[in-house]
């Protein structure tokens, strides 16, 4: 396994997250549109790309969302490479690049039925918050941070 720090200009990156969206368009159903708006990969500086034998695998991202905490955005592993770690490692790298750029802690949000990801925040060691900025009064959404030390 290789890890790469990228940005979205990364064909890779931009590949998995297509898989991603086709995944949260199924996950989501007809609140696909709203979430969509807000994952757009256009300017991230911020992305990991995990590879497996030269195939990318997994993906995920940071973003700033104010001076204290940077936000975790398109978090994806391949179905058929899940349960192996991955998205862990993906975290660890991502908090590990956000503490170096000086930030605080690490927030996210995530669907309520994305059960997969919440037990995966959860055993990382992220608390659930209370709904930030555009998740404001979003029955689906979910939201969790992690102090970073």
């Amino acid at each position: 396994m290789k890890t790469l720090r990228t940005t979205s200009e990364n064909p890779d990156f931009q590949k998995l997250v297509t898989q991603l969206d086709a995944y949260l368009a199924v996950m989501d159903g007809e609140e696909h549109a709203f979430y969509n708006q807000y994952n757009k990969i256009d300017m991230l500086k911020h992305c990991i790309v995990i590879y497996d034998n030269d195939e990318a695998v997994a993906c995920g991202a940071i973003k700033a969302l104010d001076s204290e905490s940077m936000e975790v955005k398109r978090m994806f592993t391949l179905p058929e490479k899940r349960g192996k770690g991955l998205a862990s490692a993906i975290l660890n790298e991502l908090e590990a690049w956000a503490k170096e750029l000086g930030y605080e802690k690490t927030v996210l949000e995530t669907g309520k039925r994305q059960t997969e990801a919440v037990a995966l925040y959860q055993k990382c060691g992220y608390n659930i918050i209370p709904n930030y900025g555009q998740y404001e009064g979003i029955e689906n959404s979910i939201c969790f941070e992690k102090v970073l030390k």
